[in-house]
């Protein structure tokens, strides 16, 4: 026998009426964080303490529904980008083309309508369809020709961008006309129409990826690729289609954007990129811990815009945003590491506890 188990127990040890010893209070509250797991709702805890640091030091201007609805529309864009960008990820790869894709996207309507005078309805077609041309050209070069996702993304943001100041010809193109920015733009229950397409996008990708065998197969792609294979999974189709769907859902923000803002610069897409994967990765350290998950992203998401729109109202630099949401990146990537980490020696350390008979450590 160890000297461990040999050391007298007296606070770890059950009494025989079946308690710990410890005051009820205690317990409870043990119960409680054992039960409801505190970490995984730590996005909405601190959203809410953001918005009462934000209201007591921005009275007149945080705690307004001005605030709200530019919170909802700004971000609307971010949050189609990043569901797209999740499904890529649910797969186990990278997209780094969807952000510059919006941008050509958006370029793309813009110029058809303003130029070439294209009806809206074309003109939005037209842009959908070459969106779904990048992402079959990425399923091509990642799931048939086997190339790393992060360099045959990369090499195709290269080449979006190259198309995008061709079309462009580096020059700001718009306004579009009025009646496609009311698409964006219009008033639905006080907040942009944008906000409500980018809900209806977050519940179907959410149905999809939660509650359907498709979504199911992709998260099991995304975790053993070899053993989903060998399970009949056929991977290959599902890498492949979700490039395809990545970047749908890049051109329909592409289009989105082109509506809300009227005019279009060359430069528009890389801003969206870093937003949208920070998102993604903090999003798995809520709600559904060590998983990409769409309920995750829509809190983190929050978590950054009402973060980033306190700075802007505190009068800070406009290189504190990216500074944020770098920032943001990297915690959630570190968290996860370290998740990951920990999580083996807690399970050894369960194990060990029970072949000894000794209560495991929290």
């Amino acid at each position: 026998m160890s000297l461990k188990s040999r050391t007298p127990t007296t606070e770890s040890s059950p009494r025989p009426d079946g308690r710990d010893g410890r005051p009820p209070a205690t317990r409870l509250a043990h119960l409680i964080a054992g039960r409801v797991q505190v970490g995984r709702y730590s996005g909405l805890l601190l959203c809410g303490a953001l918005i009462v640091l934000f209201s007591v030091q921005l009275p007149q201007t945080f705690p307004t529904r001005s605030t709200v609805i530019g919170i909802a529309g700004d971000q609307s864009i971010t949050m189609i980008l990043a569901l797209g960008l999740l499904v890529t990820l649910a797969v186990g790869q990278l997209d780094l083309s969807a952000a510059q894709n919006l941008g050509m996207s958006a370029m793309i309507c813009s110029v058809l309508m303003v130029h070439h005078h294209v009806s809206p309805g074309v003109a939005v077609l037209i842009t959908l369809l070459i969106g779904l041309l990048v992402g079959v050209l990425n399923a091509i070069f990642v799931a048939l020709v086997g190339i790393d996702s992060l360099i045959a993304t990369l090499g195709m943001s290269s080449v979006l961008l190259a198309v995008t100041e061709q079309v462009s010809d580096y020059q700001f193109v718009g306004p579009v006309p009025s009646g496609f920015q009311k698409i964006a733009n219009h008033e639905i229950l006080g907040f942009p129409s944008v906000a409500l397409y980018a809900v209806i996008l977050s519940v179907l990708a959410w149905y999809v990826l939660e509650h359907t065998p498709v979504g199911r197969r992709a998260f099991a792609v995304g975790a053993n690729p070899d053993a989903s294979r060998l399970a009949g999974v056929r991977t290959v189709r599902y890498i492949a289609g979700s490039f395809v769907v990545t970047s749908l859902f890049a051109s329909i923000a592409g289009v989105l954007v082109t509506a809300k803002i009227g005019n279009v610069a060359p430069t528009l897409g890389p801003a969206y990129l870093l937003p949208g994967f920070a998102a993604c990765f903090l999003g798995t350290t809520q709600l559904k811990p060590g998983r990409f998950n769409v309920g995750g992203t829509v809190v983190a998401l929050l978590l950054l815009a009402i973060g980033v729109k306190g700075l802007q109202l505190n009068g800070t630099q406009l290189w504190v945003t990216d500074l944020f949401n770098g920032l943001a990146l990297l915690t959630a990537v570190s968290a996860a590491v370290l998740s990951g980490k920990r999580r083996p020696r807690q399970n050894q350390n369960r194990r060990a506890s029970r072949a000894e008979g000794t209560p495991s450590a929290p």
